[in-house]
């Protein structure tokens, strides 16, 4: 039960900071700092995909609905949350049975670094392709993953090196 209010505090809190604060701020126009998905980062290893897929259409809808971007969050979500098994077994190896809410503590620092890397780049590079929805202007659009991707997984590393065991 614990879990659950956890995930809806986390919910909640990163969808306002989202909104109220970092949907404010673009560096350049190219730097954009998505933190909501850390919230699909952060569920237990063994939630199952299903719900794992329901949470994160419904974070990206609500981000979605706030930002005025037709689903693009929602898509891009949804894609990392698609992955993000294949990719914790990928950087980990989790034994049988074992249900870790990844963070530096139960993955170690590589892997958790790698972890969180491969998830925001897949989620950035995903959600600017469909905003393009083109490859002509590819160089620019390179920038904003590159750079958007850089100052999330900042962000995202230096929240969880705030927490205690």
């Amino acid at each position: 039960m614990l879990i659950v209010l956890q995930n809806i505090f986390r919910f909640v809190l990163l969808v306002l900071f989202q909104v109220l604060v970092l949907n404010n701020i673009q560096f350049l126009g190219y730097i954009n700092p998505y933190i909501y998905i850390l919230f699909i980062l952060s569920l237990p290893y063994q939630t199952p995909r299903w719900f794992t897929l329901i949470l994160a259409f419904l974070i990206g809808l609500t981000i979605d609905t706030f930002s005025n971007t037709m689903g693009m969050h929602a898509f891009a979500s949804v894609m990392v949350a698609f992955l993000r098994t294949g990719i914790i077994k990928l950087f980990t190896a989790i034994e049988e049975g074992n249900n870790p809410i990844p963070s530096f503590h139960t993955f170690g620092v590589s892997a958790y670094i790698k972890y969180v890397v491969a998830m925001v780049v897949i989620h950035h590079a995903t959600l600017f392709i469909m905003e393009a929805f083109s490859f002509s202007n590819f160089w620019i659009m390179s920038l904003k993953i590159i750079m958007s991707s850089t100052l999330t997984i900042l962000l995202i590393l230096g929240l969880q090196s705030l927490k205690t065991k």
